[in-house]
């Protein structure tokens, strides 16, 4: 119980201190393990389980996509990807394809990948 107390603690601590690029990559492994845990649902015919985790994935990019600063041109680019996964995530929960997962998936593993790269170009520790 103390040991889960202490994870907990250390988890939100982590989060509380973390800069906005640092969130941004958490947000983008959270997006990708809630992917990966669907799709172990899925494999397991555990409805439950991959719909859960769908959700939770289809959440953090809705974050994303609410958060984007609308300054920038890119923006529009940004919100295109977001709204295809989020079609893409929709999809996959009412069909249970795995396929659709894993394309989810490849999209946002090069999302993090690219976002850890500009985080290294601006001396940001990843």
């Amino acid at each position: 119980m103390l040991t889960n107390n202490a994870y907990a603690q250390y988890s939100n601590n982590k989060i509380l201190t973390a800069s906005p690029a640092e969130l941004t990559l958490m947000l983008y492994e959270g997006a990708i393990k809630f992917c990966n845990i669907a799709i172990i649902g899925i494999e397991q015919g555990n409805v439950q389980k991959s719909h859960d985790n769908i959700m939770k994935t289809q959440r953090i990019i809705e974050e994303f996509q609410i958060t984007l600063n609308r300054d920038y041109p890119v923006s529009k680019d940004f919100d295109a990807v977001y709204s295809y996964l989020l079609r893409r995530l929709r999809e996959a929960n009412t069909t249970k394809k795995i396929a659709i997962l894993e394309e989810v998936l490849r999209h946002l593993r090069t999302m993090r990948d690219t976002w850890k790269e500009v985080m290294r170009k601006s001396n940001i520790p990843v």
